[in-house]
């Protein structure tokens, strides 16, 4: 069986927007990047950029499962040392309200080149509205 490769040229995008209120963290992050990386198409190839673009609005609403909200922890490191520091989920989720959604999907996509181009392909805002209405998004329930 021959490996199907597409011409990026050839590819046509679709936009599909995705409401994350009251929905669980990590499948809303799950369904953003498979939708980014074109796993649900049948000439998915791990090296190219196949995926479509996907909108997820109400991020600052979507919900995490036990004491989550009060012991997951976000590090960062200044690269001086002693240099690391920590917020809490629901510090970040109160200052940033994209942020651990944005990191979830980041997490879910491949390190180099082309995860950093997927992750451009993915916009996330944090109330109901959103500039992209041009684009006609199709609606994913999940």
């Amino acid at each position: 069986m021959k490996t199907l490769f597409v011409n990026p040229k050839e590819i046509t995008r679709k936009w599909y927007l995705i409401d994350a209120s009251d929905q669980i963290l990590g499948r809303v992050a799950v369904k953003a990047a498979t939708i980014l990386r074109g796993k649900h198409k049948p000439y998915y190839t791990p090296h190219q950029e196949v995926g479509e673009y996907v909108i997820i609005v109400n991020a600052g609403k979507v919900r995490v499962t036990g004491q989550k909200e009060e012991k997951k922890v976000y590090y960062r490191h200044s690269g001086y040392p002693g240099g690391i520091s920590a917020e809490r989920y629901d510090k970040v989720l109160a200052r940033k309200p994209t942020f651990p959604l944005e990191q979830a999907i980041r997490g879910m996509l491949p390190r180099g080149r082309l995860g950093r181009k997927l992750f451009t392909n993915v916009k996330v805002y944090a109330g109901p509205d959103h500039p992209h209405a041009a684009q006609q998004p199709e609606k994913i329930e999940l």
